[in-house]
């Protein structure tokens, strides 16, 4: 089974982009999420004002805009994912 690769971009809280994503699961203005290649595993992107600015099943690729106000991987904060 091969490891599928993930990358999380976000440039000054205004723009966002993720690589190895699956599917867009739901959106809306304060909330995003994205299931990851793979496992399966939940990417949650919280704040206000989002815009969904590009998708790409086939690469992957997803980008956004907006008032980036928190990562959750997995229903954990990215922080605990990063720091354990």
């Amino acid at each position: 089974m091969q490891e599928t690769l993930h990358a999380l971009d976000i440039q000054q809280q205004k723009s966002i982009t993720a690589t190895g994503i699956d599917s867009v699961s739901s959106f809306s203005e304060t909330q995003i999420v994205l299931t990851l290649s793979g496992a399966g595993t939940k990417l949650y992107i919280t704040g206000s004002g989002m815009k969904i600015t590009g998708f790409s099943k086939t690469s992957g690729t997803f980008t956004a805009t907006g008032n980036v106000g928190g990562v959750r991987y997995g229903g954990k904060s990215l922080k605990s994912r990063i720091f354990r």
